[in-house]
């Protein structure tokens, strides 16, 4: 008679602390973050106070034109609104109109992006470790809003690009195109 493993859905129930579910949310996407920039080779700061962009990422290289280092300033958000892997060409995000309009500054001495970061709504289906691989759910996808417009009284609703999932290689080809002297 062979033993069968529980599979994760029929697990015991966790004992999960008592931090808020959106505190969790933002913890996560900070991790994603870190391990974003240390594949692509980036560094991290955090600005104090945030002022509404959470991080700075500095990218080196020699064949940098503008600078030997090149700095894309970072909003993180996140959402279980939001189905993960959403069909079409963008999935519609909510910004309050502050955020966005300092997202959409048209003409800034550093890019910014908005970097947002889909969750299954079970915190179980978040993540889940084996020995080749750390596997985390979903992803995020980012967005330049330099020039978007401010459409709603309070909150704005944009358009995030599902083509832009916001990996390794995509920061890289981000940070190639702003040590260009290009737009991300």
């Amino acid at each position: 008679m062979a033993l069968t493993q529980p599979q994760p859905e029929e697990a015991a129930a966790v004992l999960r602390g008592n931090l808020a579910v959106t505190a969790c949310m933002e913890t996560l996407q900070v991790g994603y973050l870190h391990a974003v920039a240390a594949a692509a080779g980036c560094s991290l700061s955090q600005p104090f106070p945030d002022n509404g962009i959470d991080w700075h990422v500095s990218h080196g290289s020699r064949e940098h034109r503008v600078d030997d280092e090149v700095t894309v300033k970072i909003q993180l958000k996140a959402t279980q609104q939001v189905a993960p892997d959403p069909a079409g060409p963008f999935f519609s995000f909510t910004l309050d109109n502050d955020h966005l309009r300092k997202l959409a500054r048209p003409r800034v001495a550093v890019p910014r992006l908005l970097v947002v970061m889909l969750l299954p709504r079970r915190v179980d289906h978040w993540l889940r470790a084996r020995p080749d691989a750390l596997e985390l759910r979903h992803c995020c996808y980012w967005v330049n809003l330099a020039g978007h417009p401010v459409t709603g009284q309070r909150r704005t609703n944009v358009r995030v690009p599902t083509g832009k999932v916001f990996d390794d290689r995509a920061l890289c080809d981000i940070m190639a195109r702003v040590g260009a002297g290009g737009s991300p």
